[in-house]
């Protein structure tokens, strides 16, 4: 007959209490309940383990023998279950995020350093990329990403405001060209366009007008797939350029760039912190996803 492992740790109290009272209130059970696991216990052994009198609970040499043996048994599952309880609460080990080089609030820098301040046992692994993958595939905690391509199935919590692209220039280029009052006018001006990466077709640049949404197909004399040579090649007058407006406002504001065609550059669901539903309940996420929510 097979033992119930709980059982010998009911034994171990009685055999410390030397009552089946004094067990039974510290596990808050039934006396009955403890003296039915005993029972169980030693029909399933095959021999006597305690010795019971209307007065005392002693134990036989069979007992004394099983005590000493289990103890340091118990006692050591204990701690691995102790630590193990311990791990569930702390916030420690490795954090792996995938994030948008474009989610600038979220790579800013004080988001991120505040946390990792906050949690000096956690460590931080951060990649910035722009492919569309299976982060748990590959082994990330979670991601940031624009709410638009983040899959169905996948926790979603905002790490930003709605969002717009904006289309840009330099005053430079102003001077010297005609500049566009339509998206489709594009078409005959040089433009800095962004593909995700090497060998992706760089991206149609999306508009709206009158409630509907359209793109347009412009033929980027120079691309890239990292958003600060698109922002020097357009502060250095190079063309016309598309990003999001939280990464041109510092040179919008000193008039380093002007934006165009701000009527057709509609506002969108911004970035979110995104990982499957099974990882809620690791602490580290846990603690990610409140300090994300906190800073909103």
């Amino acid at each position: 007959m097979p033992v119930d492992l709980n059982a010998l740790a009911v034994f171990q109290r009685v055999a410390e209490c030397r009552s089946f009272t004094g067990a039974a209130d510290q596990l808050g059970v039934t006396r009955s309940a403890v003296s039915q696991t005993i029972s169980k216990l030693e029909q399933a052994l095959g021999i006597a383990l305690v010795l019971r009198t209307t007065r005392s609970v002693n134990l036989t040499d069979a007992g004394q023998a099983l005590l000493a043996s289990v103890r340091p048994a118990l006692a050591e599952l204990d701690t691995a279950l102790e630590a193990t309880q311990r791990r569930q609460t702390a916030v420690s080990g490795q954090l792996r995020l995938a994030v948008s080089s474009i989610a600038e609030a979220f790579l800013a820098g004080p988001l991120l350093a505040s946390f990792a301040a906050k949690h000096p046992a956690l460590q931080l692994d951060i990649t910035v990329s722009d492919e569309e993958f299976d982060i748990v595939g590959a082994g990330f905690d979670a991601g940031v990403r624009l709410g638009e391509v983040i899959a169905q199935d996948m926790v979603a919590v905002p790490v930003s405001a709605r969002q717009r692209q904006l289309v840009v220039c330099a005053p430079s280029y102003r001077g010297q060209h005609t500049l566009p009052t339509h998206p489709r006018d594009l078409a005959g001006h040089r433009c800095i366009g962004w593909r995700s990466a090497p060998g992706k077709a760089p991206y149609r640049w999306e508009f709206e007008e009158r409630g509907r949404e359209f793109s347009v197909d412009v033929q980027p004399e120079i691309t890239s797939n990292d958003m600060g040579v698109m922002v020097r090649l357009a502060l250095a007058g190079a063309g016309i350029a598309i990003g999001m407006e939280e990464t041109w406002r510092p040179w919008l504001q000193r008039g380093e760039l002007v934006s165009l065609l701000e009527p057709y550059c509609p506002r969108f669901q911004g970035f979110f912190l995104y990982y499957p539903s099974r990882r809620q309940a690791e602490p580290k996420l846990r603690a990610l996803v409140e300090h994300v929510l906190s800073d909103l």
